[in-house]
């Protein structure tokens, strides 16, 4: 199998670059290297502390020993910023999709995705017992022959596409699903801190919270620390803690990650300028969003023009078959708030100059 990725110039291997100008990480709010966020995490963390026995470990799954006041101040904190009436926290946005999607629907239910939608979003889908079916990207009169003679419909798609940077029309796919009574799962992952008011992400952008089933938030973008969030209903943050495997037999979060998460929510919806200053980007560079894919076909092609950018100081890193399909490989320009006109400048001239060859 090894030689088989090899051959297809697709073997993954562990890279660091340093120094280089970031155009490729998820940090879209700059979080994650911010002095001050780092000290109030570590301050929270030990404010914290002796309310647990100083404890650094969770010392259990959450239905075990890993609960604790602190999650589920957390957890109502975070449900009622993004307007929803409960928030079930998961270690990862991996394993949050992984839990909801594989746990809650039985072969009586039909899931319908978006063809666009994250791994992890698939892999919990072919856990599940229901019958799965996918449309085009963003194709709603595909999804609505999908949507009829069906019954117990769940549609699923990313409010804010991870690789192509494009947004789902929400505003659209709300009544569709409502028009034949399927419910929306919407990923929020690369939405939240950066769309909406206070980056609440799309759904709240939208003011469609109370019409959609279920949002997934993860904390790893641009929130800058781990872990992720269910936001639904009551009813569904029961039927999580009693049916998602992921999260009845996983190790709970420690203490440090949930003081990590609290500060963030403390300092993420303040960050108005760093986000306007994100908007400002797309709009001079006319990106649609913070996310902008380069085109660049074949395996070995965008690995050369990532390798060169390299070379001129610049991190854009290549996305190869077949985590996209074979053909459609492209590099993955992120904008971030610590960015300036003259970072991107640098990089879309090297890139104009590289096709130009």
């Amino acid at each position: 199998m090894l030689e088989r990725i090899l051959r297809n110039g697709a073997l993954r291997s562990l890279k660091q670059r340093e120094n280089l100008i970031d155009l490729t990480s998820n940090d879209y709010l700059g979080l994650s290297r911010d002095p001050p966020f780092r000290e109030a995490i570590i301050d929270k963390w030990e404010k914290w502390c002796p309310s647990l026995s100083n404890k650094v470990g969770s010392t259990g799954s959450r239905l075990l020993t890993g609960n604790h006041r602190f999650f589920e101040e957390l957890e109502e904190k975070i449900a009622q910023f993004h307007g929803f009436a409960s928030a079930t926290l998961f270690n990862c946005g991996y394993i949050a999709n992984l839990g909801m999607l594989s746990s809650l629907f039985s072969g009586e239910d039909t899931l319908i995705a978006d063809r666009d939608v994250h791994a992890s979003i698939h892999d919990g889908m072919k856990l599940s017992k229901a019958q799965l079916f996918y449309f085009r990207h963003n194709d709603l009169a595909h999804l609505e022959t999908r949507l009829k003679n069906k019954k117990r419909c769940f549609v699923i798609v990313e409010s804010l596409y991870s690789m192509s940077g494009g947004k789902a029309p929400l505003s659209e796919l709300v009544p569709l699903c409502e028009k034949y009574g399927a419910q929306l799962i919407v990923d929020e992952a690369h939405a939240v801190g950066i769309l909406g008011p206070q980056g609440q992400g799309l759904a709240a952008e939208k003011h469609l919270q109370e019409r959609v089933f279920a949002c997934m938030c993860a904390f790893g973008k641009a929130l800058g620390v781990h872990g992720a969030v269910v936001l639904g209903s009551s009813l569904l943050k029961k039927k999580l803690l009693n049916l998602a495997r992921p999260l009845i037999y996983t190790t709970a979060p420690p203490l440090p990650l949930l003081a990590a998460i609290a500060c963030s929510y403390e300092r993420f919806p303040g960050m108005q300028r760093e986000r306007e200053h994100v908007a400002a980007l797309c709009r001079q560079f006319q990106f649609s969003s913070h996310i902008q894919p380069i085109p660049a076909p074949g395996n070995s092609q965008a690995k050369l023009l990532s390798y060169y950018l390299m070379h001129h100081g610049i991190d854009v890193r290549p996305i190869l078959s077949p985590t996209v399909p074979k053909g459609k490989e492209q590099l993955r320009l992120t904008l971030h708030s610590f960015n300036t006109r003259a970072d991107v400048q640098t990089c879309m001239e090297r890139i104009e100059k590289w096709s130009g060859q």
